[in-house]
């Protein structure tokens, strides 16, 4: 059965709902205020504490950006998903978002997996990954609307031999406990 549910650290969270009959996408709110960090500001700030001239390995790039703490902003929906198999949520912006308020998602597109949904890490909460291109900060407040979800199939190959266990919840999809850790440090 495919049906979004509210998250226990957020009874009060608005289920997401489609404005027209004919809307693909369903509609997600803030649950809470948040501030979306300048982009510039970030990258100034990045740029100050870099090498220059030194080109970033994966690794070296991930523990940079933890160590500074400039990251993407996660925007809490307070909602999860729970999906059929062979189905997954695709999350984007609203398509006035970048055109009124300059802030798109950092990772294009969001994909929530059918197994993201109670997982242990964070239940399956549901976040939109955002940066504001501005030069100054944009504070959201709780009930704005900040992006949607779209239901979609998808498509294995016949030859598909997928083994992977989801062990928590961003990045942890992998085929193994170890190379999960690896990817959560």
């Amino acid at each position: 059965m495919i049906k979004f549910e509210r998250v226990s650290k957020y009874p009060d969270a608005v289920i997401p709902t489609r404005s027209t009959v004919n809307s693909a996408g369903y509609d997600f709110t803030v649950v809470e205020d948040i501030i979306i960090p300048s982009y510039s500001n970030q990258m100034s700030e990045m740029v100050r504490w870099g090498r220059t001239g030194h080109i970033y390995t994966l690794t070296e790039m991930a523990s940079f950006t933890k160590e500074l703490k400039i990251k993407p902003t996660l925007v809490p929906t307070g909602i999860k998903c729970c999906l059929d198999a062979d189905t997954y949520l695709e999350l984007s912006v609203r398509s006035s978002t970048p055109l009124k308020h300059w802030i798109i998602l950092a990772n294009g597109v969001g994909i929530i997996d059918a197994d993201y949904y109670n997982n242990p890490d964070n239940e399956g909460h549901i976040y939109f990954q955002v940066i504001n291109l501005t030069t100054f900060d944009i504070q959201l407040k709780k009930g704005d609307k900040i992006g949607q979800g779209i239901i979609k199939p998808y498509l294995t190959t016949d030859d598909d031999n997928a083994f992977g266990q989801r062990l928590g919840g961003f990045g942890s999809t992998t085929s193994s406990p170890e190379a999960n850790q690896a990817s959560l440090t």
